[in-house]
């Protein structure tokens, strides 16, 4: 949201209901042209959650804004600015040009308070990292003879001592065969947005996980896939699910998290990812093998990747070193056939032109003189103990009946709240309680999640995670004894 209110009643007109209060500072900034003609507003109950206000509130504002002509409402699509800015020209009809899905959720965690507990950001803590060692590394590097070659144009394929390094390695683990090779990527998003430019065309079908990482979602949809909804349950895909979907619907390609994902935290067993290659390889259906948690295992074995497990080579597999180092640094890759890295190199250079050799340098240098080794294992330590803390905390402080998963690494667990709960309604109560979370909206594609939430737990300590969970659990209990009693949901007001 490109504006911002501020709904603290005014000295000399406390009296103003909040939606007047609201409805006067967006009309003033469509006219005087700070929110621009096409413009569309947030989902009332989007606003509602981030301004922790009840949907009925910015209901009201918003047929003010229409009556006065500022804004339009469009039937399945949203509210969108009307009005030019006063003494203003017609402008150009953003909303016309872009002919964007409007549907689309932000994958972002709602806005809370400064001293929220935020569990809607799966992301390592800032705490751990080693800063010093990091600084050691780019001291390195910067120190380096070659460091002005380093600030040229280099490939769109990477930093070429870190691809060699990143492509022997997956030959050493039996991930690279003779006809694979290796781009680096600014993260899997990246990756994923070059598959998707390469392989997929408007109309086209492509199967994902439901529920999935918003940031999928939201990307294959703005290129005008047809997205086919493969559910997934606490060990992962339904495999069986998928070999009929492939059989009917043959889709351009399908993308699975195989370890961990997000949001559920699960992990596809051996024989499941075994059973789903062989419906892949059945129906000649590349296999995207999403895979930016599988560094982060706290307890149990690891089990081979898909790519590992596929002779065919119809796997393409996409790891990140943002989870399990520094997600600024922006450095993942794609493996996986020669011709296929070829075109998403084409790709790139197309998009970016070349890579960051630099922070791409310094990675390497982190790695070789062995202190990424040293900061995954204190990332396991402290990712094992958040979890627990996460799995005990639900444990002692969710409603009966609610339920969860029980992943062995990663950073998400995925929570059930017992009906009839909606942890979208709830989001503005926990809010104002200084918790912060992502409904399970944010991840549905074809199945309603209304009671499912996710909890990131890798960036809070675990005394975060216990009082936030604690006071997660007591929003919920309150709503059901309402429930119970046959009231209504208790509004959010501020």
């Amino acid at each position: 949201m490109l504006w911002t209110v501020d709904l603290e009643p005014l000295k000399d007109r406390s009296d103003w209901p909040l939606y007047r209060q609201l409805y006067e500072q967006i009309a003033q900034q469509i006219r005087t042209g700070r929110m621009a003609r096409g413009m569309r507003l947030p989902a009332t109950r989007e606003l509602a959650g981030q301004l922790g206000l009840n949907r009925t509130t910015i209901a009201a504002a918003y047929e003010m804004l229409e009556a006065e002509g500022l804004i339009t409402g469009q039937v399945g699509r949203g509210s969108f600015v009307k009005a030019q800015p006063e003494g203003g020209m017609p402008g150009v009809d953003w909303n016309s040009l872009l002919e964007r899905s409007d549907s689309v959720l932000s994958g972002h965690a709602p806005a809370a308070g400064k001293q929220a507990i935020r569990f809607g950001i799966s992301q390592p803590s800032r705490d751990l990292f080693p800063l010093d060692e990091f600084r050691a590394a780019c001291a390195a590097v910067l120190a380096r003879a070659d460091l002005a070659d380093l600030l040229q144009l280099g490939s769109p394929s990477g930093y070429e001592p870190l691809r060699r390094y990143l492509l022997e390695e997956a030959r050493r683990q039996g991930a690279a065969g003779a006809g694979d090779d290796l781009v680096i990527t600014n993260g899997c998003q990246q990756a994923l947005d070059l598959i998707g430019r390469v392989l997929v065309r408007p109309g086209d079908r492509v199967a994902i996980e439901d529920p999935v990482y918003p940031g999928l979602k939201n990307l294959l949809s703005g290129m005008g896939a047809q997205l086919l909804a493969i559910p997934v349950f606490s060990d992962g895909v339904d495999v069986e699910f998928a070999e009929r979907l492939l059989k009917r619907e043959r889709p351009r390609l399908v993308v699975v998290t195989s370890n961990f994902q997000n949001p559920t935290g699960a992990t596809l067993p051996l024989a499941a990812r075994r059973a789903l290659l062989a419906a892949v390889h059945a129906t000649g259906v590349p296999v995207i093998e999403n895979d930016p948690y599988g560094e982060l295992r706290y307890q149990g074995h690891a089990v081979a990747s898909l790519k590992q497990l596929d002779p065919r080579g119809g796997t393409v597999l996409l790891r990140s070193f943002s989870k399990v180092s520094f997600p600024g640094l922006r450095v993942g890759w794609a493996l996986g056939p020669k011709p296929l890295m070829e075109r998403l190199r084409n790709a790139k250079e197309a998009s970016d032109l070349h890579t960051d050799q630099l922070s791409q340098a310094v990675l390497l240098e982190f790695m070789e003189s062995g202190r990424l080794d040293a900061h995954r294992a204190r990332m396991l330590a402290a990712g094992a103990e958040r979890l627990a803390a996460t799995l005990d905390a639900c444990r002692r402080f969710l409603p009966a009946a609610t339920r969860w998963t029980r992943p062995e690494g990663g950073m998400n667990v995925w929570v059930r709240l017992p009906a009839p709960l909606d942890a979208g309604d709830l989001l503005p109560r926990a809010q104002k309680e200084g918790v912060a979370y992502l409904p399970g909206r944010y991840f549905e594609v074809s199945r309603r999640q209304a009671g499912a939430l996710r909890l990131s737990f890798a960036d809070l300590a675990p005394e975060q995670i216990r009082r936030g969970v604690e006071i997660l659990g007591r929003v919920a209990t309150e709503e059901i004894d309402r429930v119970d009693q046959g009231l209504e949901p208790a509004p959010a007001m501020v």
